[in-house]
């Protein structure tokens, strides 16, 4: 093999970045065993050794770290051509891959999505829920809802909409510690926090109230999970109005808190903005969510 292919070097570069083959696998949809015969054969091709094994993983040779930014070129390079690609594509019908937030995928696209899927029964969507930030030009996700304005280069944004926001508590909860009617009740609740994230203790901060992570009793940086145990009566938590508003196992409370409402901003790669079905999801989502903007609390 003279020439290896970009499969090869892809998942070489995988291993390279995630440390394990059982990562790189993972990352890449692949076996294990297939992506070990990938690294013997570009070893094989370019008659060096790549990794060496470590008690963490595996670690680069001297060799292939010489190997590793051409090897990320390629990615870029292969990327962009994807990209372009893609963006030349004149059909409604196909894929589009739509990452977002857990919370708003679950709680807000399905809705969405089925409308457009009666009015484009052409376009198929693949949902990505992930409160991670998926790689726009990687074609890890054609298009992002974000909770924060895209510095990325060579994206389009769309501001959607601002999402209010509220404190709540399942009513099995307030009927057994009482309504708070002043910042000291609300404080002398239980909190349901996050483990690791520090948004919560941020926020908090922002309004002047000083916390640490020891401080909430439960503590959960899934959000959705966050939610189901606010509902089930675990403490106190905050979420969009249109989600809390809505479910009656939950009250809003504490209207004398006032939260910052999460601006909705719609991403994708400049190359992609022509291609006509992602045109029409992105102008759909538009549509979607213009009606959710944040409203005054009462």
């Amino acid at each position: 093999m003279d020439n290896p292919d970009w499969t090869l070097y892809r998942s070489f570069l995988v291993v390279a970045e995630t440390g394990s083959l059982s990562a790189a696998a993972r990352a890449l949809n692949l076996s294990q065993p297939t992506l070990g015969r990938h690294i013997a054969e570009l070893e094989t091709a370019l008659a060096t050794t790549l990794f060496t094994r470590a008690p963490r993983g595996l670690m680069l040779t001297e060799a292939a770290a010489v190997l590793l930014p051409a090897a990320r070129q390629m990615r870029d390079a292969a990327a962009s051509l994807g990209l372009l690609a893609a963006g030349r594509e004149q059909s409604l019908s196909g894929t589009v891959r739509l990452t977002a937030s857990r919370v708003v995928s679950h709680y807000l696209l399905p809705r969405i999505l089925a409308d457009l899927r009666q009015k484009e029964p052409g376009i198929e969507i693949e949902l990505v829920p992930t409160d991670s930030t998926e790689n726009l030009l990687f074609r890890e996700a054609d298009i992002a809802l974000r909770m924060y304005r895209p510095t990325q280069a060579d994206v389009v944004t769309r501001h959607l909409c601002d999402l209010s926001t509220a404190i709540y508590a399942a009513t099995s909860y307030l009927d057994r510690h009482g309504r708070p009617q002043s910042p000291e009740d609300l404080l002398a609740l239980d909190f349901v926090g996050f483990d690791r994230s520090d948004l919560m203790l941020r926020l908090m901060a922002g309004l002047g109230i000083v916390r640490k992570r020891e401080d909430f009793p439960v503590r959960c940086d899934d959000q959705v999970v966050h939610w189901a145990l606010v509902r089930a009566g675990c403490g106190v938590g905050a979420t969009q109005c249109g989600i809390g508003d809505a479910d009656p196992l939950v009250e809003r409370v504490a209207p004398f808190v006032a939260l910052p409402a999460l601006p909705v901003w719609l991403t994708a790669p400049e190359a992609l903005r022509q291609n006509p079905r992602i045109r029409r999801v992105m102008d759909h989502l538009a549509a979607g969510f213009r009606p959710l903007t944040a409203m005054p609390h009462d």
